[in-house]
């Protein structure tokens, strides 16, 4: 995707990043998984509803979950066991709340469980990490969605997780809040602070050259509802 720096939209750059990034068709594993998980359940028919709405958020799963470690494989595995989770607490899920944010929050919370147990989360909350760190400056006024994936990689992992979140995933702040188990106002320092770093290591002269805020413009094209 090239178009000029000045006029481009993160938003619109990550979530076409972050669809192309997931392989498509969804895999059948993951679809018969719930399609087993709801023939054996004696609850009735809203099970098979439950089923319907779950395979639809699939995708968006899918793409936080590769956002979060950064390999199909282990990103379908995360969506997997992040289903067998939500099936089996379905009665702690209350009809009518927001069921994308409960979904989400399992697959984070099961995300960083796995990496405290391999012992290799890094917190990187000053973006310490990623400081002399660079990717090459875009060519001639453009930004290449390669470069983008590159200098996303390099960020700090909470606020690259907020950035993709709301820019990727179309996820307002309260929503990603919610998810994240942080203020509201922490969210949006960090999805400012990251797209201030991403600017500097694309070579933009500022963050305001992606474009207006998409926590907000966003909303109405945003990619799954709430429910």
């Amino acid at each position: 995707m090239n178009e000029d720096h000045h006029t481009v939209h993160l938003g619109k750059i990550l979530r076409k990043m972050f669809d192309g990034d997931v392989p498509a068709p969804l895999p059948r594993r993951l679809v018969e998984l719930l399609q087993a998980l709801a023939a054996r359940d004696k609850r009735g028919p809203p099970t098979s509803d439950m089923k319907d709405r779950l395979i639809a958020f699939l995708p968006n799963l899918r793409a936080f979950a590769f956002s979060l470690c950064g390999q199909h494989d282990r990103a379908d595995d995360l969506v997997q066991e992040t289903l067998l989770k939500a099936w089996s607490h379905l009665d702690s899920f209350q009809e009518g709340t927001n069921l994308r944010a409960w979904l989400f929050t399992i697959l984070r919370n099961t995300f960083i469980t796995e990496m405290r147990r391999r012992r290799r989360e890094v917190e990187d909350a000053d973006g310490k990490n990623a400081e002399g760190l660079s990717v090459a400056p875009a060519q001639q006024g453009h930004i290449d969605m390669q470069d983008v994936r590159k200098a996303l990689a390099l960020l700090p992992p909470r606020q690259r997780e907020a950035l993709v979140l709301v820019g990727a995933v179309g996820m307002s702040y309260d929503e990603t809040a919610e998810i994240t188990k942080c203020a509201v106002g922490t969210v949006k320092s960090r999805v400012n602070r990251a797209r201030s770093r991403l600017a500097q290591l694309l070579g933009v002269d500022s963050a305001q050259a992606f474009g207006p805020d998409f926590a907000t413009s966003a909303v109405p094209d945003r990619i799954a509802n709430t429910q």
